[in-house]
């Protein structure tokens, strides 16, 4: 029988538009048009100037034969170009493929080949680094090259390069921007770290992109004209989708071009900081701040982080500093933070050291996540909420990627049930809070004994010489494998073997005791992530 909810009450332009965020943008402009929408050095610009300047690039790309299934690609840092590249090139149907401004040029031009680039934006700085990866690449795209007065120094250009301004000024500010046709058209395109081969490129979708920007203003708690430093790189995760989330609330875009201790600062008390985001080093970077320097804050800052678990002395110095700490989870699949550590106001009457380890975990499913499960990956079945039986976390929701570009046995391998399979181990706790234990690769297996190279480093980092730890698995011709600790000292800290030795055994079952330290600088990746395979490899001869 048919649905009679259903009959006579079809779908038409009046009751069903795809969903896209590039509509919060146009809503701020209408509403708010005087509103600062960004703060970059001493420029200025208004939602009502940021909306007709996005239109502007929307405008001049489609002058350039920009249109749907072509690729856009920007290497820039956070700077205004950035938080329009957002808007424009997804305005005249194009896809954002935002590139890490760390990589190498080898990495670059197989994005750019990959994603089928037909025009790049880059910065001025990073002009050499463009010149190097296109001397390497099958694409020839246009180059626009915006040169930032707040940059270090002009680096030149090519000779058939386009100034971004001059650019700009051949599109229409009244430029009549394209909606998608369906909101499962890819909005982005951007690539995993590829540590272990060729990096694999991430599609996501309007619907998706538009869901998350409205769950971050609620996860958030951002009020309106909330103030966003611009720490996390927006090429990462397109910056969580806070490119986007901001117009939904009127808030106020704070760029800054570098990750340093002074501007933050500085941008905290100047502007009024209402929040920032981060992964763990931004916070040391922080906490670590000589007090010369750190302003005095009025109000408390909300700060996201999310990649490795915190450590609980960072998050405790973090508090101290004035900082709410929120953590959150998820992966360039998962269009940035999926998951999130909801606070319970019972948990305020708590000591310190309680709400700290309660901090440490990851949490429950962002409001537009479907669903989050902790499973068994032979089974998929979910595993005990006891806090201790380890599984693989996995998603289900519409902020999960339409999957890697020309890659199907990828894309088909990672959604095999179903669900996405994110690789990473953890346990749910009785009260349905997940915690990360491991990447699936970085599990310690010593003598049958599953040990978690993140529960090592947690009690690595309460010692005081520590500033930051990586564990790996060592063979052993017992065990099979046995911890071995990475250490970079804190600043004027010194430390011996046997003291974090002894340090570990006042902290952990003794099966899971390093047997070895090793004091030297770790390998990151261009994301800043440690490069654990390259310290296995030092220690699997």
């Amino acid at each position: 029988m048919a649905n009679p909810f259903n009959t006579d009450l079809d779908r038409n332009p009046a009751n069903f538009q795809p969903l896209t965020p590039l509509t919060f943008l146009e809503r701020a402009a209408s509403v708010m048009p005087e509103h600062v929408a960004i703060i970059h050095g001493a420029l200025r610009y208004t939602y009502a100037e940021f909306y007709a300047r996005s239109r502007q690039l929307a405008s001049a790309l489609a002058g350039q034969g920009m249109g749907r299934g072509d690729t856009v690609s920007a290497l820039l840092p956070n700077v205004p170009p950035m938080l329009e590249a957002h808007h424009g090139v997804p305005m005249c149907g194009a896809v954002l493929h935002a590139i890490n401004t760390r990589l190498d040029a080898n990495t670059i031009a197989f994005q750019l080949d990959h994603a089928g680039s037909r025009i790049l934006i880059v910065d001025s700085e990073w002009m050499p680094l463009a010149r190097e990866a296109l001397e390497l690449t099958e694409v020839d795209p246009v180059l626009i090259v915006y040169s930032d007065p707040q940059a270090p120094n002009e680096n030149g250009g090519l000779a058939d390069e386009i100034d971004y301004e001059v650019f700009l000024g051949r599109g229409d500010p009244d430029y009549e921007w394209l909606m998608p046709e369906d909101e499962w058209d890819a909005i982005s395109i951007g690539y995993t770290s590829g540590t272990t081969g060729n990096p694999k490129g991430v599609v996501s979708h309007h619907r998706g992109a538009y869901l998350l920007a409205q769950g971050n203003a609620l996860i958030a708690n951002m009020p309106r004209h909330a103030t966003y430093l611009w720490t996390l790189p927006m090429f990462h995760c397109n910056g969580w989708c806070f490119p986007w989330t901001m117009s939904v609330v009127f808030g106020t875009h704070v760029c800054l071009r570098q990750v340093r201790s002074e501007p933050i600062w500085r941008a905290l008390a100047e502007h009024r900081v209402t929040h920032l985001c981060g992964a763990p080093p931004v916070m040391s970077l922080l906490v670590a701040t000589e007090p010369e320097v750190r302003r005095e804050l009025e109000h408390t800052v909300e700060f996201f982080t999310a990649a490795a678990p915190p450590p609980e002395k960072v998050l405790a110095e973090m508090e101290t500093a004035g900082f709410n700490v929120t953590q959150l989870y998820g992966l360039t699949e998962t269009y940035g933070p999926a998951v999130v550590n909801e606070w319970h106001t019972e948990w305020d009457s708590l000591d310190q050291q309680a709400r700290t380890a309660l901090k440490a975990r990851q949490g429950v499913r962002y409001t537009p996540l479907e669903r989050l499960e902790v499973m068994d990956p032979e089974t998929m079945e979910a595993v005990p909420h006891d806090g201790e039986t380890l599984g693989e976390v996995m998603f289900r929701g519409n902020v999960v990627m339409k999957g890697y570009f020309r890659n199907r046995e990828a894309t088909e391998e990672v959604f095999s049930g179903g669900w996405f399979h994110s690789g990473d181990l953890g346990v749910v706790h009785p009260d349905g809070y997940v915690q990360l234990k491991d990447r699936s690769k970085d599990i310690i297996i010593s003598g049958g004994e599953n040990i978690s190279s993140i529960e090592v480093e947690n009690a690595l980092y309460k010692h005081p010489a520590v500033a930051v730890v990586a564990v790996v698995a060592m063979p052993h011709e017992k065990w099979g494998e046995t911890p071995c600790a990475f250490i970079e000292l804190a600043r004027g800290q010194n430390t011996s073997e046997d003291d974090l030795e002894q340090h570990c055994r006042s902290n952990l079952a003794g099966y899971k005791i390093p047997r070895r330290f090793v004091f030297e600088a770790i390998p990151r990746t261009a994301t800043g992530k440690i490069q654990k395979n390259e310290l296995r490899k030092r220690v699997s001869g």
